[in-house]
Formats: C-alpha cells, structure tokens, sequence
C-alpha cells in the first residue's frame, strides 16, 4: 500500500464537546487523525472507534446533501447534546448532534465512538 501524496486532505481535528442534559458539566474529547492513523491528541474513549466512525460517515453525516424530507420517527432518546466542530477532509465541520427524534438517533448512534460513546450509555447497536 503505497502512501498518496494527498493524505493531508484526510487529516482530522475534531474537538467534541457533549452535555448528558441542560446544566450539566460538558465534556471534551478531541479526535485527531493523519493520513488514516490516529495522532497523540485523542482524548476519547475509543479513539480508534471514532476515527472509523467519522471515516465511514462523516462524509454524509458532517455535510448532508441536501433533499427531501426525512421521515422521523417521533421518539426520544435523552437530553444529551454533543456540538462537534473542527476539520474533516479539509472542511470546516460545525455540527449539532442531539437524540430527539428517530433520525438524530441514528444519525448519534452512527457517531457514537465520536461522541464520547462508551457501550451503555448511547443506546449501543
């Protein structure tokens, strides 16, 4: 597997911050990653999880395409909220995840490694 000389466009500097309810304390986790490989300033719990998260769906998740309304299923899935903002790709990402309907659910539950997402306290597939 030979190195491309565009790696750099993959580079990853995400830095979460997550609120498990209103007022309560927030948390920051920081993802970053090089080339595919994750770099020294991770701060999640399973960094390497995250980093295959955000490979697999951030493209999608980070910037929708736009088109016609999505059926949500009327659910509700907590109170947390997690706010990730940084670089995916060469992107600016600013994104809001919360747990309020049947699509931000899934959308969360894509992202759970990213979003400090230990088995048990996202709803784990």
């Amino acid at each position: 597997m030979t190195a491309t000389q565009n790696s750099h466009h993959h580079d990853i500097d995400l830095t979460v911050r997550l609120t498990e309810a209103p007022g309560a304390p927030e948390y920051v986790f920081k993802l970053e990653a090089s080339g595919g490989s994750l770099a020294g300033g991770c701060t999640l719990p399973d960094s390497a999880a995250a980093l295959a998260a955000v490979t697999e769906h951030g493209e999608a998740i980070f910037f929708p395409k736009p088109g016609p309304p999505k059926m949500c299923t009327q659910q509700y899935g907590g109170p947390q909220v997690a706010v990730v903002t940084g670089w995916f790709a060469g992107r600016a990402v600013h994104r809001t995840f919360s747990r309020t309907d049947g699509c931000e659910i899934a959308r969360w539950r894509a992202m759970a490694p990213l979003l400090g997402g230990v088995a048990g306290s996202t709803g784990a597939i």
